[in-house]
């Protein structure tokens, strides 16, 4: 408090700013950590907590529930994928999907094909997963129109390319997440970048 004119003037006091959102974050990777290695089933609270570094109550106290930090962490995988996509074309969007390069988490393609499973069974979580796979189909059909265009193909059959070509990616997910071992390392992004070369330059 300062005096001012023989009146008491009370200064602002500085709230301190929130960790919420860093907390919360926190709590997503937890989430994101344990699914990877135990899958959604294994994710208890406590797992996640202690993946996280945190008590327990806490993920309680920032989420109402597990199935809210599993849509949490679908919003956050789908922004990083976004996130990784610099917008210079076909490859580049195929790249920020399956490539191994910057910015790419392991954890991610886990935990990805876990999310997919438990689309099956969680209309929240099935909301969302339709959400981001419809998104990348646009996309995709939106880069495929364009390279078909620039050769002068025909685009008739560009929504099955792009179809083709997501349902590559995600099947490369299931594959790499179900046998890691038995595929070689960074096999994805290349190959389903030739397939889509192929598929392109087969048109009329």
């Amino acid at each position: 408090m300062d005096c001012d004119d023989g009146l008491l003037v009370t200064q602002p006091v500085m709230a301190r700013p929130s960790n919420t959102a860093e907390r919360r974050d926190q709590i997503v990777d937890g989430l994101l950590s344990v699914m990877a290695t135990h899958g959604y089933e294994g994710a208890s609270i406590v797992a996640i907590g202690k993946a996280a570094g945190l008590n327990p109550a806490l993920v309680h106290y920032h989420f109402d529930s597990k199935e809210q930090v599993l849509l949490a962490l679908v919003e956050r995988l789908t922004t990083a994928v976004r996130a990784r996509y610099d917008g210079r074309g076909l490859d580049s969007f195929i790249d920020a999907h399956l490539s191994l390069g910057p910015g790419a988490d392991a954890r991610a393609v886990a935990a990805w094909n876990v999310i997919g499973a438990e689309a099956l069974r969680q209309p929240a979580v099935r909301t969302l997963y339709r959400r981001a796979l419809a998104t990348t189909l646009h996309e995709m059909r939106r880069l495929v129109t364009g390279q078909l265009k620039a050769q002068g193909r025909s685009t008739r059959n560009a929504g099955a390319i792009a179809a083709a070509l997501v349902a590559a990616i995600e099947g490369s997910f299931r594959v790499a997440a179900s046998a890691p071992r038995l595929l070689p390392r960074g096999f994805a992004a290349p190959m389903v970048k030739r397939m889509a070369a192929h598929l392109i330059r087969s048109e009329p």
